[in-house]
């Protein structure tokens, strides 16, 4: 396992901890490849996420937020560009986080477990870690992490 994948796990960890949601904790984790280009303040983006959409139960914000930053690798900023890579990816992506997981949505991986529970939290933190994880390696797997040094640079 490289490094960058054992950092991203842990990072989103920390932040996850110091109270930011699954969301919020993929974005700042991912956000340093993104410095040049991304204000910090973009991390209210994705605050509503949380819970599954503002603890609606929907798709859970660790996939969500991950999806996100597939988008600033792979998107699009002209209507006239293709699409299609980043919906390939981004539909990739999701399979494997629902396969790992076995489901998406936030009320399933957290089934049993009361909202801001103790238990709760620890089954977020979990995920929220594997997701980034799982999150750079899929980047660097699908060498999507050109992309980021072409950003930073």
């Amino acid at each position: 396992m490289s490094t960058s994948i054992t950092e991203a796990r842990n990072k989103a960890g920390s932040y996850f901890k110091e109270g930011y949601n699954c969301a919020e904790s993929i974005f700042l984790t991912f956000s340093e490849y993104f410095a040049n280009e991304i204000s910090s303040d973009a991390v209210k983006l994705f605050t509503g996420f949380g819970g599954g959409v503002g603890e609606a139960g929907c798709m859970c914000g660790a996939l969500t937020g991950s999806i996100a930053i597939l988008g600033m690798l792979e998107g699009r900023t002209s209507n006239k560009e293709s699409r299609l890579n980043a919906y390939k990816v981004s539909n990739e992506f999701h399979n494997k986080f629902r396969d790992k997981f076995s489901g998406t949505c936030c009320r399933v991986l957290s089934r049993g477990k009361e909202f801001g529970s103790k238990e709760h939290s620890t089954n977020c933190l979990k995920i929220t870690g594997n997701t980034a994880k799982m999150l750079m390696e899929f980047i660097e797997e699908k060498d999507l992490i050109k992309s980021v040094e072409r950003s930073k640079a």
